[in-house]
């Protein structure tokens, strides 16, 4: 096992406010409570309440070509099992409900442009150290007996997990709250505090609150909460469905997916966009997805994507034809233009860092996130450098006049 990194210490005494309580803050407030600082979360609804409860928990390394995103996700993906680990010698019943599933991803192309496409990918991977291998017809029936046999190339990446998205997020905040951070709920930002062009603190619906470090992890409302600061960053919400079959029998024993996904993942179109990717629960539902739209905060089902997700799926595995689907639920998802993250302090204004902008990957990000900041905010180089993840470039903050502010 790789070992982890020296911990970051912010200067003891550092108080410091997260707004949003999803899988980020959640991670953040875990993090630089262990660090030493004074933690204060200010969630307008309820912990994991938005996006964290709307996605399906992956923790991937099989969906990122080299980059900045990739080397964030291998380093989450190294340090997710210890931070586990260590939540439950304090919290065991919290980090059971975590439900971490090393399962493994197999990635899949049913055309043979795509099964090109899929081992050049791959190939672009292994060079950056993902592990992955090529799997046979044969290899590929004895993973997953129920897949369709109509697959060109096939893909195993063993590094991929899964786990419950808001038994997750409330396992590093109730780690967080052992550590002595304040969690408030419906607790909703209105405006700055400054003095002397530094942010001092937020006003909220419940009072006025003070900090040294303000730090926006409001996810999809990143963008409306950097406004309301005065120091704007063009976050916006990029909607998705999942479908959720009825309980089943051991069918689906990986994340399974469509090499198509990649490229609706990276998509900047704004038209629905979808892709097939089929993994199992705990509890028995499968989990149908996915879809890719931007319309604002509307929050409406829409059948087009409903019946996307449907006939990709089927394509994937035909049982499931006669598998009644129990329910749909979407979600809005942090999306940046140039499809990175936004990580680290704003320029414009003294006091305030960012740390949102993950689209799709947060529950995979967050702690390798949480990290890069604390390292950041205790002036220690991080694993990665932030540079790529800065505020002040192009696709986060658009004009001149904004960047100079």
């Amino acid at each position: 096992m790789t070992a982890a990194p020296p911990r970051a210490t912010p200067p003891r005494g550092t108080d410091v406010l997260i707004i949003g309580g999803g899988m980020i803050g959640c991670a953040l407030a875990d993090q630089l409570t262990l660090a030493g600082a004074s933690v204060r979360v200010c969630e307008r609804g309820g912990v994991a309440s938005g996006t964290t409860a709307h996605g399906e928990g992956n923790v991937l390394v099989s969906d990122k070509g080299p980059g900045p995103e990739l080397a964030l996700a291998q380093l989450s993906r190294r340090l997710w099992p210890t931070v586990l680990a260590r939540i439950a010698e304090r919290l065991p019943r919290d980090a059971a409900a975590v439900e971490w599933e090393p399962k493994g991803g197999i990635v899949v192309a049913t055309t043979d442009a795509g099964a090109t496409a899929l081992t050049v990918f791959a190939r672009s991977q292994r060079s950056a150290g993902v592990q992955c291998e090529h799997l046979d017809a044969a290899q590929l029936a004895a993973a997953e007996p129920a897949l369709t046999r109509d697959v060109c190339a096939a893909v195993y990446y063993p590094e991929d997990a899964q786990v419950q998205p808001a038994g997750a997020a409330t396992a590093l905040l109730g780690a967080a709250i052992a550590g002595g951070a304040i969690v408030e709920t419906r607790c909703e930002v209105t405006a700055a505090l400054c003095r002397d062009g530094r942010l001092i603190g937020v006003a909220t619906t419940r009072g006025p609150r003070h900090a040294d470090i303000v730090i926006n992890a409001a996810g999809p409302w990143s963008g409306v909460v950097s406004e309301l600061l005065g120091a704007p960053i063009a976050i916006k919400p990029r909607r998705g469905d999942v479908l959720i079959t009825a309980p089943m029998p051991p069918t689906v024993f990986h994340k399974v997916y469509d090499a198509d996904y990649v490229g609706a993942v990276g998509s900047s179109d704004a038209a629905l966009q979808s892709s097939a990717v089929v993994e199992s629960t705990r509890g028995g539902p499968l989990l149908l997805g996915s879809s890719r739209r931007q319309c604002g905060f509307d929050d409406r089902l829409r059948p087009d994507s409903l019946a996307a997700i449907a006939r990709k799926a089927l394509r994937l595995y035909p049982i499931l034809a006669d598998v009644a689907i129990m329910r749909a639920y979407g979600g809005f998802r942090p999306y940046v233009d140039d499809h990175l993250p936004v990580i680290g302090p704003d320029p414009r204004l003294p006091g305030l860092w960012h740390a949102t902008g993950h689209e799709g990957a947060g529950i995979g990000l967050s702690v390798g996130t949480a990290q890069l900041i604390s390292a950041a905010l205790a002036g220690h180089p991080g694993e990665i450098d932030l540079a790529a993840f800065a505020v002040d470039r192009p696709a986060v903050i658009t004009t001149p006049e904004q960047v100079s502010r």
